[in-house]
């Protein structure tokens, strides 16, 4: 500890070190990182702000820069690396040991999900409030998740993901923990604005946050689950085996469209190699994220990805209405699947819409 630091005021505005740690992480410098957070808890800043209004604010920002193609994959990750680094600093300082004199948790991502970052967030933020903690890290198998909590008799699972994607996976999770009588709360991006796939996919509760799922373990513990609990149950429209067959066939699908798409957009034609294998990329991401809104019988996510994706291109010079062809060629090889039929004619007349917008034409 820097015991020559002067504390710094309570409710200081934390948007100086926030840059500052910007600055580090954007130049790939970790000792600066972890330099910089470890003088802040000297300073007397609680190690819970410094992992959630600092660390966790500039991993959002990581992910802007990425998305706007100010950051290359490879730099993402070496941000992201940075600011876990961060966090392990922030963890084994000694204003950061805390006694555990709550339950138990585990804390873990979902099989397939690699964004593990909020998971570490929501995992050191649980022991600083007593909790002792079984930090499982990203990609879990569920098997051995089950097998972890047979073995330690968790109070709750904490289950995190970032991607939509992964979203029936999570399910099945959800419905193998409650099965054995531990309870799931969830949080991260994939579960969708106010935690709307949570209470879907039949999850116990659901945090926005860190912080609020932490609140959340500590106000009163987590309902117990019914173990008879069935993920048909939550989700009857998967009786017309629509996602079922999309998810089987979806690399031919892919193939399919990716071969027919030279027809109908024909400056493919023109791509270089690796601009060919990105577009398959995105006909598979394109098809997944179909499979996943036929999962959940919810349009609102398909549509929204198709117009995330339009942006993504855009800001990579590709225009966005390259994507027009490929939602058609998939709504005619899916034309006997009408809830696929009806998710990829509302994505297209949604990215028609805005494509009309930005060009100032009137819709």
């Amino acid at each position: 500890m820097n015991t020559s630091s002067r504390p710094r005021a309570a409710g200081a505005s934390l948007e100086e070190p926030v840059e500052r740690l910007w600055e580090a992480v954007a130049a790939m410098d970790e000792h600066a990182a972890t330099e910089l957070v470890l003088r802040m808890l000297d300073e007397g800043i609680p190690a819970e702000s410094v992992l959630l209004d600092v660390i966790a604010v500039v991993q959002g920002r990581v992910g802007q820069e990425w998305a706007s193609n100010r950051l290359s994959v490879a730099q993402e990750h070496a941000a992201t690396a940075i600011n876990d680094r961060a966090v392990t600093a922030v963890s084994l300082h000694p204003t950061a040991r805390t006694a555990a004199n709550r339950g138990r948790v585990t804390v873990a991502c979902v099989d397939g999900e690699w964004h593990a970052l909020p998971a570490r967030l929501l995992a050191e933020v649980l022991k600083l409030r007593g909790w002792r903690v079984d930090y499982l890290g990203a990609q879990v198998p569920t098997p051995h998740l089950i097998s972890h909590l047979h073995n330690t008799r968790a109070d709750a699972v904490a289950l995190s993901s970032s991607l939509a994607t992964r979203l029936p996976t999570a399910h099945a999770v959800i419905t193998a923990c409650q099965a054995i009588g531990v309870p799931v709360i969830v949080g991260g991006a994939a579960f969708g604005p106010e935690g709307r796939y949570a209470k879907l996919l039949g999850a116990d509760a659901w945090a926005p946050d860190a912080r609020a799922a932490a609140d959340r373990l500590i106000s009163s513990p987590l309902p117990l689950p019914s173990p008879d609990h069935q993920q048909v149950d939550d989700l009857p429209h998967l009786a017309d085996q629509e996602y079922t067959m999309v998810t089987r066939t979806g690399a031919t699908l892919v193939q399919t469209v990716f071969a027919a798409l030279e027809d109908s957009f024909p400056v493919l034609r023109d791509y270089t190699d690796a601009q060919r294998e990105r577009t398959a990329e995105d006909l598979a991401h394109i098809v997944e994220f179909l499979a996943t809104a036929l999962y959940l019988d919810d349009d609102e996510l398909f549509t929204w990805f198709t117009t995330w994706t339009a942006e993504i291109l855009q800001a990579r010079g590709v225009p966005a209405h390259s994507l027009l062809p490929a939602l058609d060629l998939l709504s005619r090889e899916l034309k006997d699947f009408p809830r696929a039929v009806r998710m990829l004619t509302a994505a297209a007349h949604t990215l028609t819409a805005a494509i009309s917008t930005a060009a100032g034409n009137p819709v």
